[in-house]
């Protein structure tokens, strides 16, 4: 059973994943930054993308591509409070906040969000283990080696996938360590946060050796790890790929994708899981 436990909900992720939809209020995310930089934009795809069948909706203010620059809290919390309220007053759906900032993952849980989706995996800021421990929140736990800025700078690893899965054992402890219960957890390997494209695909090829901690989530959508394979710096090339790796990876373990195509993806899923049947 894989289960994961928090606030009010007790997500079964044993047969069915979930999909994670990308709210990008940013001017300059890898993929689509300034499309929805507008909160009023924002919150319209937010509805399209539950439309399309999102479970979870990642709201985000500040990019984590590789060498992008930090924005400050003010000009973060102006960017997402907008949209998470203006959903929360509309639906039930669950909403997260993709940030690395304690005070605006508390701003965020105070305006209705139920997720902290936070790339340091909470060690970016000392105080977000505090706030996730004195919410009910689920959380998101990732893997990447130095920072947004500095993470490309010739990554290297004896063994990529034992040091993600210590990382993880690692990190699971000293949370618990904190108050943080594991049930309320999901890991996610980073691909692409401190990673060249051979530690990604040996990742993707070895997820079964990641999945058996915690339900894991696995984010690829439009990743230059697809460019790569591809041979191609076209954004609209690697729309197919990420439906091949979203299908993969929940073959192999993965229970949430974190996708900017929600309904291509989620058809993708339900496919998949029609032949894994019982699991």
């Amino acid at each position: 059973m894989f289960r994961w436990q928090f606030g009010n909900h007790d997500l079964d992720l044993t047969h069915r994943g979930l999909i994670m939809g990308i709210v990008n209020v940013t001017p300059d995310s890898f993929s689509d930054g300034g499309r929805f930089n507008d909160p009023g934009r924002a919150v319209e795809h937010a509805f399209t993308l539950l439309a399309e069948g999102a479970d979870i909706l990642d709201v985000g203010g500040e990019s984590t591509r590789p060498g992008a620059e930090p924005v400050d809290e003010t000009e973060e919390l102006r960017r997402v409070l907008p949209v998470i309220r203006a959903v929360r007053s509309q639906t039930k759906a669950l909403i997260s906040i993709d940030t690395m900032k304690a005070s605006v993952a508390r701003a965020a849980l105070d305006a209705g969000a139920d997720i902290i989706n936070d790339v340091t995996g909470l060690r970016g800021d000392a105080a977000m283990p505090r706030v996730a421990a004195e919410s009910k929140a689920g959380l998101v736990v990732m893997h990447m080696t130095g920072t947004p800025q500095t993470m490309q700078a010739h990554p290297q690893y004896d063994d990529v996938v034992t040091a993600v899965r210590d990382y993880f054992a690692s990190r699971l402890r000293v949370l618990e360590n904190e108050g943080i219960a594991p049930e309320r957890i999901v890991l996610d390997p980073g691909f692409g946060f401190g990673k060249t494209l051979e530690h990604n695909l040996t990742l993707m090829r070895e997820l079964p050796q990641l999945a058996a901690q915690r339900p894991l989530l696995v984010g690829v959508s439009r990743k230059s790890m697809i460019a790569r394979v591809m041979h191609s710096d076209a954004m609209e090339d690697r729309f197919w790929p990420t439906i091949a790796l979203s299908a993969y990876a929940r073959e192999h373990g993965a229970r949430i994708v974190r996708v900017h195509d929600v309904k291509p993806n989620r058809e993708a899923l339900r496919m998949m899981e029609a032949i894994l049947g019982g699991e």
